[in-house]
């Protein structure tokens, strides 16, 4: 149990917690959400320890333990990947070790009602209480799989650190935090270096966490796969509801439209009980009723309606110039950088008006295309042929590595500005949160948020009839990043957009491109469509790789009648085949009603995604009974 008692912090003249409280209990997964700046970072600080608050307590168990994921990390560049996951274990070994000691000591010792020799009896409970949480069956085979899982090739464990991104690097700390099993998990925005299917994977795999879970994200389909409570920190407070995101919102928004309906009435009935006391103070006859009433005020509990922080960025591109047809063509083009090739053959052509998403692991050379495109870096062979009427916008991933640090806000944009948009250049920072002082900041200064901001700012002065964007929802909060997508839905340009936000490209792009192997394959469809058609692919080429097993180990027996035992795991396998396909049919009933407009204000929303939610695990649970009835073939 976690326990935060009337918490107090502040910063200067602002108060980023007055007075916060809250409880969270084992097996709860919070999500922690709230704009950019509202303190979020901040609290997982105060409850790992690492800063202290201005008042108030933060409680956990003396026995539980605290994993946190930190952004700067501290590696051995010379270890392997599975070397430095391993030491996730090094509790683990010392434990056993410490028990085998205990164990010796016993056997030799017969002063059985002594003090000592009960200490060492407690302390072999206590040891083998904390070894239960680890899968101590194969410590190496765990290491392996949680490892895979967040998207490390066999071959990819036994490299050095040394050869790995940040972002490589972030994933195997997180694969340590995953094998430790800390009692309490605290994740800052865990997704941010992870590919879709390796945040489905841990989506998976933190849905069944034992402990506590403290996540801050702004991946909303995220969020809705693992957290079962969300707490958002807006204004030093904190709104509590015990339900994953999407039920929040609704729940908010329905407590907030209760909350204000109160206060209404309330006020009306105060300001009828004022001119009443008005009326009656003159007259001496009426002194008495007036001081009742004047009681009645003073006693009355005020409902208080508490302020939101609903201030956006105001963004709308520019209508885009003509442009032709054929806007990018690709020809067998490839790109190596020293013995890794990253992309191989790849031939593609973007035309006027496509909305493309590129998808698919990291290092697979998404961002390397799109710089390409961009003509930020070269080559190694074929082509790329962009049409004499593009004009491009990019936004980097790296965005703030192209921002002069010691320049201000002011003349960052100013710089970036046609001539015809230099005079309004304070209202258009305006239009992106930036007001009053906050022009002369310098870069160096700003959070990573406050840098996007700027980055997209200086990104629509300009008209653009091909927009390539990589990455722009890091670093951006729920509302940012819907109010970037309203603008980009209402962009009438061509879209190229690398992203692994699901809920972010669910309906933005008619087109998403894969890569993987070196090679790009196109599916006709939005991420949505992208998953739905690998799941159904992988299901097959699963099914059809048991089937290719069982004619190459008993190819004598191809043409005799199966096993009895294996007719009757046939039975059982078009039965879960069955079901899985009765699941899917009444998840796509789910979906359809979901995505109606309205649908989140209406009475039967809550058990819609309730019962969503309880059909996605029996799709899992149905899949998995699959795959080991398949396995069982003979």
């Amino acid at each position: 149990m976690l326990k935060i008692n009337n918490l107090f912090l502040k910063y200067g003249d602002r108060v980023l917690f007055d007075h916060i409280s809250a409880t969270i209990r084992n097996g709860e997964r919070v999500g922690l959400i709230g704009r950019n700046g509202a303190g979020k970072s901040t609290l997982l600080k105060l409850i790992e320890g690492e800063i202290s608050a201005d008042g108030g307590t933060i409680e956990v168990p003396k026995e539980s333990t605290i994993g946190f994921l930190r952004q700067e990390l501290s590696f051995d560049r010379d270890q392997t990947v599975k070397e430095e996951a391993m030491k996730a274990f090094e509790e683990f070994i010392a434990l056993n070790e410490r028990l085998e000691n205990i164990n010796v000591e016993l056997s030799t010792r017969e002063d059985y009602e002594s003090v000592e020799y009960a200490k060492l009896i407690q302390e072999i409970t206590d040891i083998s209480n904390r070894l239960a949480v680890f899968d101590n069956d194969n410590p190496e085979a765990l290491c392996s799989k949680v490892l895979k899982g967040l998207g490390f090739s066999i071959e990819e464990m036994d490299r050095s650190l040394s050869t790995f991104s940040g972002g490589w690097l972030m994933r195997v700390e997180m694969a340590k935090l995953l094998l430790k099993q800390p009692d309490v998990l605290l994740l800052d925005e865990p997704t941010n270096h992870l590919d879709i299917e390796s945040i489905i994977w841990l989506e998976n795999h933190l849905s069944k966490y034992p402990g506590i879970i403290l996540v801050i994200s702004h991946d909303k389909a995220f969020l809705d796969h693992i957290t079962n409570r969300t707490i958002e920190v807006e204004l030093g407070r904190l709104f509590d509801i015990k339900k994953n995101y999407s039920g929040f919102e609704v729940e908010k928004k329905n407590q907030s439209q209760i909350l204000q309906a109160s206060f209404e009435n309330q006020q009306k009935e105060i300001a009828q009980k004022e001119r009443l006391i008005e009326k009656f103070r003159a007259k001496a006859s009426k002194a008495k009723m007036a001081q009742s009433l004047i009681k009645q005020l003073d006693k009355m509990d005020r409902v208080e309606v508490y302020g939101e922080d609903t201030k956006v960025m105001k963004i709308r591109f520019p209508e885009p110039p003509r442009a032709g047809r054929e806007m990018v063509k690709v020809e067998k083009l490839g790109k190596s950088y020293g013995d890794n090739e990253v992309l191989r053959d790849v031939d593609l052509v973007v035309e006027r008006g496509d909305r493309i998403a590129f998808v698919g692991q990291n290092g697979q050379g998404k961002s390397t295309l799109a710089k390409l495109i961009t003509k930020d870096i070269k080559s190694t062979s074929g082509e790329i042929t962009l049409n004499p009427t593009v004009e491009m916008g990019y936004y980097a991933q790296n965005h703030h590595e192209t921002l002069d640090l010691n320049s201000t806000l002011y003349d960052t944009l100013y710089h970036a500005c046609p001539p015809e948009l230099t005079t309004r250049v304070r209202s258009i920072l305006g239009s992106f949160l930036f007001s009053g002082e906050d022009i002369d900041k310098k870069i160096k200064v700003l959070s990573g948020g406050e840098r996007a901001r700027l980055s997209m700012a200086c990104l629509i002065v300009n008209p653009i009839n091909l927009l390539i964007l990589d990455e722009p929802t890091n670093h951006l909060d729920m509302l940012s990043k819907a109010t970037l997508k309203e603008a980009l839905m209402n962009y009438t340009g061509t879209l190229i957009i690398v992203s692994h936000d699901r809920d972010f490209l669910s309906g933005l792009t008619d087109k998403t491109y894969e890569f993987a192997n070196r090679k790009v394959r196109e599916y006709l469809g939005d991420v949505n469509y992208f998953l739905e058609k690998r799941a159904a692919e992988d299901f097959r080429q699963l099914e059809q790789s048991y089937q290719e097993k069982k004619v190459k180990v008993k190819p004598e027996k191809s043409e005799a009648s199966p096993p009895k035992q294996d007719q009757n795991i046939q039975k059982e396998i078009q039965k879960a085949e069955k079901k899985i396909n009765q699941l899917e049919g009444w998840i796509n009933e789910k979906e359809e009603k979901m995505s109606v407009e309205g649908f989140y204000e209406s009475s039967d929303s809550e058990k819609i995604i309730k019962d969503y939610q309880q059909l996605q695990k029996q799709l899992q649970e149905a899949e998995a009974k699959w795959e080991d009835l398949v396995s069982q073939i003979s």
